[in-house]
């Protein structure tokens, strides 16, 4: 499995609870602390508002929530990590971010059948690292599930 078209790609991990997920370091343009967001109407459940960052209006996701876990309560402790994917940006509202890990694109092994199909969409892999399993999340099949819903 490729990554970006390269052999290696590196990897920024975060929690969500007792889990640990990771995206691309490309995508990530920044990681800020909690800023309380303004709730959005008519907006799908696991988007907790919009925050302003700079000037630019940016949607938050609470990423435990549109994972199918339970959804998160922030405090000061948690991170939002903007992300850009399919030309916008976005926040995800995680724990905390815990590594920065580089990977060979042969670490990756695909994502098991037993999730629901709608976790496997937003799956691309699963690596095991120094002994914990991590998966790695496919930011524009999530992103394309969003604008879907919000359609």
């Amino acid at each position: 499995m490729r990554i970006s078209g390269s052999d290696t790609c590196e990897l920024i991990a975060f929690t969500i609870g007792e889990q640990e997920f990771c995206v691309e370091v490309m995508a990530v343009r920044e990681i800020r602390g909690w800023t309380p967001a303004t709730p959005l109407p008519h907006s799908p459940d696991y988007v907790c508002g919009m925050i302003n960052l700079r000037g630019v209006v940016l949607p938050v996701m609470d990423m435990s929530l549109r994972l199918g876990m339970a959804a998160t309560v922030p405090s000061p402790r948690h991170v939002i990590i903007v992300i850009h994917v399919a030309g916008q940006l976005i926040g995800l509202l995680v724990d905390a971010v815990s590594d920065i890990v580089t990977v060979s694109s042969g670490e990756i092994q695909p994502a098991p059948d037993v999730s629901k199909e709608m976790d496997r969409d937003f799956i691309l892999g699963i690596i095991p690292i120094e002994g914990r399993m991590v998966c790695l999340i496919q930011l524009n099949a999530l992103f394309g599930a969003i604008e879907s819903e919000a359609a």
